[in-house]
């Protein structure tokens, strides 16, 4: 009989990310997201909405890329560690990922482009800073750019973009 309980054990052990995983990532957050359904914190509604999102977009990884994943044997368990930091309430690492990375997003989307497409140069007419404001000093003196420069500086320091200012000349 002991050897019975040894190797249920032993199964026990190998398996342990197996079996860990559904409870670790579903069956306590469904039960701590009902909970922060009742409370009027909006700090752990933030936690678990957020962890919500992160798992599903580790789902949707999971299941793109599925066949390379079967490689890795590790997956499993770094997956099992990736989730408890995000759950467990004492890292909280779910409200960490949102403060850090989705909430500077979502309040500053210009300042990170995921569609840029840097335009293909004409290979015929030179495109270069340097060339267009030679020319610009040589043509209305280096007092003059100094005065854009300036400019350019206090509405940079001022949100406003260069760009407004120079929308009203053309």
């Amino acid at each position: 009989m002991g050897s019975g309980a040894g190797s249920f054990l032993k199964v026990l052990l190998k398996n342990f990310d197996v079996l860990a995983g559904p409870v670790v990532s579903l069956v306590y957050p469904l039960y701590a997201s009902i909970r922060a359904i009742e409370t009027q914190s909006p700090a752990d509604d933030r936690q678990w909405l957020t962890y919500w999102i992160l798992y599903s977009m580790i789902t949707l990884f999971e299941l793109t890329f599925a066949k390379a994943i079967e490689w890795i044997p590790i997956w499993s368990y770094a997956k099992l560690i990736l989730t408890c930091w995000l759950v467990i309430p004492y890292f909280s690492g779910a409200a960490y990922v949102y403060e850090q990375y989705i909430r500077p997003f979502f309040l500053n989307p210009q300042r990170v482009n995921i569609w840029y497409v840097p335009r293909k140069k004409d290979v015929s007419k030179p495109d270069d800073i340097l060339i267009a404001a030679e020319k610009y000093i040589a043509e209305n003196g280096t007092e003059a750019f100094e005065q854009i420069i300036h400019r350019a500086d206090k509405y940079q320091s001022s949100g406003r973009s260069v760009y407004d200012e120079a929308s009203r000349y053309y």
